[in-house]
């Protein structure tokens, strides 16, 4: 990492870890605190870590921004994901093609003047698109449905992606603000991060050319999704280094040498995790092996052990709603399926089967 990324990096350390990490219960379980985490992101201008210099920076490499994702990881499983739509959101704007959306959007999305989700995982599906796109005079009507955004209340746009009858893709802003032609779902009931507030949204929109951040070919999502399968798994190494905090936070309460030697295990595996998933991003890039999907699994199956030894350490305590234990292990499960491709589950599945 470069000086740049260490002095943004310590800043967004400091914050997450002195901050963030000691209210993480109540912003699992209230909107309104998990506003105020969001906002310390915002004060300190770490909403658009991607985002090119021409356009306020400060473009982390890509080094620190998976420390990042760890440690936002590590402090608040609410928070990463709430975060992640939006900073996902700055790298799409900024690798589209729209120059003139990226000179009136990037420069005011790193400290929260604008705010915007994200919603195309309805192009992963197979069959007949939900959300389709049809070109028509100065943009492009959308119709259909979005099943999953998260940040309603939060952000008051999304990007959104709608299929062409060619298969390409339109990746453009529209509202998440309940209005006509826009129909928001109830937020959804969920095992954990449900105070990120996801709902579905029904559109019947037209999206000017002036908020179309891009058109991409067929198949985008899964190409994508093939980049992100080593990648993805580092909120699954900060999930389990916060089953690992609780753990030693066990630990130095009761002295148990179980206790410490399950904390040393484990934690030099989540070493040598980490080590290897930078390693094959070193040596394979975007391209997708066998090796990759086996390390994402990996880091899967280590966040629920971290999660699960957490429990085992803190006894009867951890089944309380606003135990650390019980909130990091229901944010293992989420680590699970997150962005889950149906090569990721098979990995994750072998691996689980395979012991004896």
């Amino acid at each position: 990492m470069n000086e740049s990324d260490v002095t943004v990096l310590s800043a967004a350390q400091e914050y997450l870890r002195n901050e963030v990490r000691p209210h993480a219960a109540a912003i699992d379980l209230d909107p309104e605190a998990l506003r105020r985490a969001l906002s310390g992101l915002c004060e300190r201008r770490l909403m658009a870590l991607k985002r090119p210099a021409e356009y306020g920076g400060p473009a982390i490499s890509e080094e620190g921004f998976r420390y990042f994702q760890e440690e936002v990881a590590r402090a608040s499983g609410s928070l990463a994901f709430l975060q992640t739509q939006h900073q996902s959101a700055v790298g799409l704007i900024a690798r589209g093609s729209n120059h003139d959306l990226k000179l009136s959007a990037l420069p005011a999305m790193g400290d929260g003047r604008r705010l915007v989700g994200i919603g195309f995982s309805q192009l992963r599906r197979s069959g007949p698109p939900i959300l389709t796109a049809e070109r028509i005079e100065g943009g492009y009507h959308l119709v259909g449905h979005v099943p999953w955004v998260t940040g309603a209340g939060f952000y008051p746009e999304f990007l959104v992606g709608g299929q062409l009858e060619d298969g390409r893709a339109v990746f453009g802003i529209v509202p998440l603000v309940e209005q006509h032609g826009v129909r928001l779902g109830a937020p959804m009931r969920l095992a954990a991060m449900e105070s990120a507030q996801t709902v579905t949204v029904d559109l019947d929109w037209c999206l000017p050319d002036a908020l179309v951040a891009d058109v991409k070919p067929p198949q985008w999502i899964h190409t994508n999704d093939q980049i992100n399968i080593a990648i993805q798994g580092f909120f699954a190494i900060g999930c389990g280094r916060a089953g690992l905090d609780v753990v030693e936070e066990a630990w130095q309460r009761r002295g148990n040498e179980a206790v410490r030697d399950a904390l040393a295990a484990l934690d030099a595996e989540l070493g040598e995790c980490r080590a290897a998933m930078v390693e094959a991003q070193r040596l394979h890039g975007e391209d997708t092996t066998t090796g990759k999907l086996e390390i994402r699994a990996w880091a899967i199956d280590l966040a629920v052990r971290c999660a699960h030894a957490a429990i085992a350490a803190s006894g009867g305590a951890a089944n309380a709603i606003d135990h650390p234990a019980q909130r990091i292990y229901r944010e293992a499960l989420v680590y699970t399926v997150s962005a889950q491709t149906v090569p990721i589950m098979e990995a994750t599945l072998a691996r689980l089967s395979a012991r004896r």
